[in-house]
C-alpha cells in the first residue's frame, strides 16, 4: 500500500507539471498583459519557480506533517478547504450504495414480474449516462413540484438531509445498484442450485435463513469485490452528477481546481481519493477472510 502511495504521488505530481501553462500563466493572461519582473516574483512566492524535485519533496515532507499548503486561488489552506467537502461527497455515495439489497430480491423472486422489472431497471441503470439521467430527474422534479431543491450543505435533521440528498443520490445510486444487482443475482442464482441449500430446506430451514444466512453469505464474496470498487469510485467519480445539481463535494472542487491548476488542491485531492481506493480494496481482502472461514492468509 505504502509503495502504491508513493508511486501514485509521484505519478501525480509530475503529471500536473507536463500540463502546459500554471496559475501565474493563467493569471497574466487573464489580466492581457505580462510584466516578466511581476510574473517571476509571483512564481517565487508561489514556490514554482524551484526545480520540480524540490518542489516534490517540500509537498511530501508538508503532507507527512500534516500541512498541506495553501490554495494559489483563495490563499487559504487547502486543508481548510478541502475538509467540508468530504462528508458532502461521503454521504451521497454512502446513500448510493443503499440498493445492494435488491439483487438478492430479484434472485430469490426468479422467474416472477418483480424479477424481469428488477432486471429492466439494471439493465436501464447500466445503459444510461449519469448526466442524462440527473438532468431527467432535475426536469421531473420541476414538472411535479414546480422548483428544484436547493442543496443544504448541513442539513439538521433527517427529513432535510433527505431532501437535500434524495435526487442526486438516485442519479448515482441507479448506476451501483444496477451493477451490484446484477452481480448479486447471478451469485445468488449460482448458489440457490447448490445441494448443500437442499438440505437446508430439507430440514425444515425458513426461506428467509436459506436465502440470508446459507445462501448469501456464500454468495456475497463478489458482491463484496463490486461495493468496495464501487464506494471507492464514488469518492471521485461523482463530477458530473455534483455539477448537475450543483454539490459542492470533493470530485467538483476537483475539476475546479485543476482548471486553475491549483496544484496544492489537485495534488491532495487525488492523493485523498488515492488513499480512499487503497484502503478500500485493502478493506475488501480483509473481508474475504472475515465473511468467508475458508480463506486464510499465510504469513
Amino acid at each position: 500500500m505504502l509503495v502504491t502511495l508513493i508511486g501514485i504521488s509521484i505519478v501525480i505530481f509530475f503529471l500536473l507539471r507536463i500540463v502546459p501553462g500554471n496559475i501565474v500563466d493563467i493569471l497574466f493572461d487573464a489580466a492581457g498583459f505580462v510584466d516578466p519582473a511581476d510574473k517571476a516574483n509571483l512564481e517565487r512566492e508561489l514556490g514554482i519557480d524551484q526545480p520540480l524535485v524540490l518542489q516534490y519533496l517540500h509537498w511530501i515532507w508538508g503532507l507527512l506533517h500534516g500541512d498541506l499548503g495553501y490554495s494559489y486561488v483563495s490563499e487559504k489552506p487547502a486543508l481548510q478547504e478541502i475538509l467540508p467537502r468530504i462528508p458532502i461527497t461521503a454521504r451521497l455515495a454512502a446513500l448510493a450504495l443503499l440498493f445492494i439489497p435488491l439483487g438478492v430480491i430479484s434472485a430469490v423472486h426468479q422467474g416472477t414480474k418483480l424479477d424481469y422489472i428488477l432486471r429492466v431497471v439494471s439493465l436501464s441503470g447500466l445503459s444510461l449516462p449519469s448526466f442524462w439521467l440527473g438532468l431527467l430527474i432535475l426536469m421531473a422534479s420541476v414538472s411535479l413540484f414546480g422548483n428544484i431543491p436547493i442543496f443544504n450543505p448541513n442539513p439538521k435533521t433527517l427529513s432535510e438531509m433527505f431532501t437535500t440528498y434524495c435526487l442526486p443520490s438516485m442519479a448515482v445510486g441507479f448506476r451501483s445498484a444496477a451493477l451490484t444487482m446484477r452481480i448479486t443475482r447471478s451469485s445468488m442464482l449460482e448458489i440457490l442450485r447448490q445441494d448443500y441449500i437442499r438440505t437446508a430446506r430439507a430440514k425444515g430451514a425458513s426461506e428467509a435463513s436459506v436465502n440470508f444466512h446459507h445462501a448469501l453469505k456464500n454468495a456475497i464474496l463478489p458482491v463484496i469485490t463490486v461495493v468496495g470498487i464501487e464506494a471507492a469510485f464514488l469518492i471521485g467519480g461523482l463530477i458530473v452528477t455534483e455539477t448537475v445539481f450543483n454539490i459542492p463535494g470533493v470530485a467538483r472542487f476537483l475539476v475546479e481546481a485543476i482548471r486553475w491548476r491549483d496544484y496544492p488542491i489537485v495534488q491532495n485531492l487525488v492523493m485523498l481519493i488515492a488513499v480512499v481506493v487503497v484502503f478500500a480494496n485493502f478493506t475488501v481482502d480483509m473481508l474475504y477472510a472475515v465473511v468467508d472461514p475458508r480463506i486464510r492468509y499465510a504469513d
